[in-house]
C-alpha cells in the first residue's frame, strides 16, 4: 500500500507543480524534479510519514524499476529519430558533432581538474581526474526529449539534436571505458587490456546487435495483428522485454559481456521505425501511453538527488569547476564542429547549450567508478552535485536555446481562445 501511495502522490504532486511552474515559463521537467526534491528524503520525506514522500534513499531505490523502464522507452523514442530518409540529410553532421563535442568536453574537464590536482593534490587524485573527465562526455537524453515534446519543438536544430544525444552516449561509453581503465591501472598498478579496450567495444556491439534483433523480431510480429491497439500493446511489450534483456551481465572467459540499456532500446526503435510501415502511428500512440511514466521518472529522479553534497566544501568547489568547464567544452566543441560540418549559423550558436543536461548515463558511470574504493566516493559525490545543478538548470537552458533558434512556436491566439472558452464552460 505504501509503495502505491508513494507512486500516486509522486505523480500528482509532479503534475500540480507543473501548473505552478507554468506561470514562470519553466519546463515541466524542472517542475517534476523540484516535486521530487520536495517529497524526497531531505524535505517532506524527512518527517517519516508512511506513504507520503520518500523517507530514505532506499525507499526511492525501490522504484528503480520504473526508472529502468522509462529510460527504455526514452531510448526507443530517440531511436525513431534515426530514420534513413532523414539521416541522409543530417547523418554526417550528427556524427561529426556527436563525436567532437563529447571529446572536447572530456578534454576541457581533464585539463581543468588536472590544474586542481596540481594545486590541491589532497583534494583530487589523477585517477579521479581521468574518470570525471570521461563522465563529462555524457548528456541526458531524457530531459532533452521531454523539453522537445512539451514545446513541440521542430526545425533543423531539433532534428540534429536528438541523434547527437544518442551518439553522445555511445562515444561516452568508449571514452569512459578507456579513461576508467587507465584510472584503475594507476590505482592498482596492473594493466588490464580487456577492461581497457575489448570490453567497451563488446558492450557497444552487443547492445546494438541485441537491439537490432529485437527490432526485426518486433516488425515481424506486428504483421500478425490487424488492430492498431494490439500492435501498440505488442510494441510496449517488446520495449519491456528489450529493456529487461539489456540488464543481462555475464562473464565469458576473460571477456565481460554486458549491455547498455540506452543503446539497446535505441537500436530497437531505429530498426523498428525503418522496417515497419506503421511505425509512425505506433510511435505517436506510444508517446501518449508513456507520458505519465516519464513524469514519474523525473519525480523519482528529483527524489534521488542528494542535497547533502552541498555541505562539503571540496565537493562544491571541484563540482563547480567540473560544471563550468564541461559546459564550456560542450558549447565550444558543438560550435566549431557544427561549423566544420556545414551547419546553419543558428545551429552553431545554440546547439551546445542544448547539450548541457546530464543525468542517468553519468550516474551509471559514477556507479562503476565506485570500484576505485575511497576515490570512487568522491567521484560519485561530485557527479551527484553536477547532476543536481544540471537537472534543475539544463532543461530551462534547452528550452531557451530552442526558442532562440525559432524552433518553439508560440501558441496561436485562436487555440488560446478555444481553450479559454472550454475552461469558462466548465466553470459554469
Amino acid at each position: 500500500m505504501s509503495v502505491l501511495l508513494s507512486i500516486s502522490i509522486a505523480l500528482i504532486v509532479g503534475l500540480l507543480m507543473t501548473r505552478l511552474f507554468k506561470r514562470f515559463k519553466l519546463p515541466a521537467v524542472t517542475a517534476y524534479l523540484i516535486a521530487g526534491v520536495l517529497i524526497g528524503p531531505y524535505c517532506i520525506g524527512a518527517f517519516g510519514i508512511d506513504g507520503v514522500g520518500f523517507a530514505t534513499t532506499e525507499a526511492v531505490t525501490k522504484l528503480s524499476l520504473i526508472s529502468e523502464v522509462a529510460l527504455g522507452f526514452i531510448a526507443f523514442a530517440i531511436g525513431n529519430e534515426f530514420r534513413v530518409s532523414e539521416l541522409k540529410q543530417i547523418g554526417r553532421q550528427a556524427l561529426v558533432v556527436g563525436i567532437v563535442q563529447a571529446l572536447v568536453a572530456a578534454l576541457f574537464v581533464d585539463l581543468a581538474l588536472l590544474l586542481v590536482h596540481i594545486w590541491m593534490p589532497h583534494w583530487l587524485t589523477l585517477p579521479q581526474v581521468l574518470t570525471l573527465g570521461a563522465i563529462a562526455t555524457a548528456t541526458a537524453p531524457a530531459a532533452t526529449l521531454m523539453v522537445v515534446r512539451q514545446y513541440k519543438a521542430d526545425g533543423p536544430l531539433t532534428r540534429l539534436l536528438l541523434p547527437i544525444v544518442a551518439l553522445d552516449d555511445a562515444v561516452g561509453l568508449v571514452v569512459f571505458a578507456v579513461s576508467f581503465g587507465i584510472a584503475k591501472t594507476l590505482v592498482s598498478g596492473t594493466l588490464d587490456l580487456f577492461s581497457l579496450f575489448i570490453n567497451p567495444l563488446i558492450e557497444i556491439v552487443a547492445s546494438l546487435l541485441l537491439g537490432a534483433v529485437m527490432g526485426w523480431l518486433l516488425t515481424q510480429l506486428e504483421r500478425l495483428f490487424n488492430s492498431n491497439t494490439n500492435r501498440l500493446n505488442l510494441t510496449i511489450g517488446a520495449v519491456f522485454l528489450t529493456a529487461s534483456l539489456s540488464m543481462m551481465d555475464f562473464q565469458c572467459g576473460p571477456v565481460h559481456i554486458q549491455f547498455s540499456s540506452l543503446l539497446t532500446c535505441m537500436m530497437l526503435g531505429t530498426v523498428f521505425c525503418n522496417l515497419c510501415p506503421l511505425s509512425g502511428d505506433l510511435m505517436t500512440a506510444s508517446d501518449k501511453w508513456t507520458s505519465p511514466l516519464f513524469a514519474l521518472f523525473f519525480v523519482i529522479s528529483g527524489a534521488e538527488l542528494e542535497l547533502g553534497v552541498f555541505t562539503q566544501i571540496a565537493i562544491v568547489a571541484v563540482g563547480l569547476v567540473y560544471i563550468v568547464f564541461r559546459s564550456f567544452g560542450k558549447y565550444i566543441g558543438a560550435f566549431f564542429s557544427a561549423k566544420l560540418a556545414g551547419c546553419d549559423a543558428a545551429i552553431c550558436k545554440h546547439l551546445g547549450i542544448t547539450l548541457f543536461p546530464q543525468a542517468g548515463v553519468a550516474l551509471g558511470m559514477c556507479a562503476t567508478a565506485m570500484q576505485l574504493g575511497e576515490q570512487g566516493h568522491l567521484i560519485r559525490n561530485i557527479t551527484l552535485f553536477a547532476v543536481l545543478v544540471y537537472e534543475l538548470v539544463g532543461p530551462l537552458l534547452t528550452r531557451q536555446a530552442l526558442a532562440a533558434a525559432g524552433e518553439i512556436k508560440p501558441i496561436p491566439d485562436h487555440v488560446k481562445r478555444r481553450r479559454q472558452d472550454k475552461l469558462a464552460a466548465v466553470g459554469k
